[in-house]
């Protein structure tokens, strides 16, 4: 429905709330120029954490003909970065890591004027090169972030907050409806943590898989069965190994399995997620956080006839209504207070392997971010 809605929503719907902040405000529009240089963290060569690099001199972008210039106050750090960073994902080099931020504008084109922003409105937005002080932005990927939410909360709605959002909406196909199991796993960590509680605003029933050194964590998203495992040997995410899950699944519901299994583990549970699903339903491997699924026959499937799908954000995401949806959505039910926000820590963009390093670590209990300013 909200989606619906925003198909059909005029542009100027969409234009931002004023900053809350004057002062920083005029203090843009006073500059008569932007820096020609920036801190940024950079990778000039794939490989571990140390190869993240932060550089003092690299070039503020131009602005865009149809956009605007960010002052990042903060950047999300999301695996996704560190397969970016590792190669897994091929990019150009050199690049500026992350793809999710948010700051106050601090230059807009004339078209970016006319869509209704101005210096100093508060956005949040997902491109590829947030880790670093300024940032240039197209209009159709602002997110005009509502008054009163903290800058914090909102650089994690654009690339982890949609994430769940697609995959508890509209990822399963349909497969899954409201009053159906859900089997989601890493429920005390940072995107399945938004999901399983998004999943439960929606109607779903929820069963959340977490170690125990995050279960309290895990236990707050309010997941209808929690399966608490033992930590990983010297580490502090899930081992997979010390509990049935796929048993203890069909013991929940019945014998009847999930109807749906959101995974972003992947090498560690794609076998069990594919047990632990009912008849005709789906398997929803959405990361690669203990290392990627691999190859598999097709005819794994056809003991429940099982459907899988291996998605991505921009795909559900296509345009500019359907990304304001997503996102109205999700501030709307951060601000209504259904939906809860846990940021972890956040890094110095100095500290920039740092902050790689504590999330590939399994040890975040929510969103991880690097603070710009």
């Amino acid at each position: 429905a909200a989606l619906a809605r925003a198909a059909s929503a005029p542009a100027s719907a969409y234009a931002p709330a004023r900053a809350a902040r004057p002062s920083l405000s005029r203090a843009f529009a006073a500059s008569a120029a932007l820096p020609s240089t920036m801190k940024a963290a950079v990778v000039r060569e794939t490989g571990p954490a140390e190869n993240l690099v932060v550089e003092t001199d690299y070039p503020v972008p131009a602005l865009p003909d149809d956009g605007v210039i960010v002052a990042n106050e903060y950047a999300g750090i999301n695996f996704i970065d560190t397969y970016h960073r590792k190669g897994l994902y091929a990019r150009d080099m050199p690049f500026v890591g992350g793809q999710e931020g948010s700051g106050t504008i601090a230059a807009v084109s004339d078209k970016a004027k006319a869509a209704g922003y101005a210096v100093g409105d508060k956005v949040a937005y997902s491109i590829l090169q947030t880790y670093s002080e300024f940032a240039a932005v197209p209009t159709g990927k602002l997110m005009p972030v509502p008054e009163g939410l903290g800058m914090d909360v909102a650089a994690c709605v654009p690339v982890q907050g949609l994430t769940a959002h697609y995959l508890t909406t509209d990822a399963h196909a349909g497969l899954c409806k409201p009053g159906d199991w859900m089997l989601i796993h890493g429920v005390g960590g940072g995107t399945c943590q938004w999901a399983a509680q998004m999943a439960k605003i929606q109607g779903y029933k929820v069963i959340g898989t977490t170690s125990e050194a995050k279960r309290e964590v895990a236990e707050a998203t309010g997941c209808d069965e929690l399966i608490v495992l033992k930590n990983a040997p010297g580490a502090t995410f899930e081992d997979y190994s010390s509990v049935d899950v796929a048993a203890r699944v069909m013991e929940v519901t019945g014998g009847a399995g999930a109807k749906a299994v959101i995974d972003g583990i992947g090498l560690a549970t794609w076998e069990i997620s594919l047990a632990s699903l009912g008849r005709r339903g789906i398997f929803v491997s959405f990361g690669n956080a203990s290392g990627t699924v691999p190859a598999f026959e097709p005819l794994k499937l056809i003991g429940k006839s099982l459907f899988m799908t291996r998605p991505k954000l921009l795909d559900y995401v296509p345009d500019v209504p359907s990304m304001r949806a997503r996102s109205e959505e999700v501030f709307g039910w951060i601000k209504e207070g259904k939906l809860k926000v846990g940021v972890d820590r956040s890094f110095k963009l100095d500290d920039a392997a740092d902050g790689h390093k504590y999330l590939e670590s399994g040890a975040s209990t929510g969103k991880v971010l690097y603070q710009i300013k």
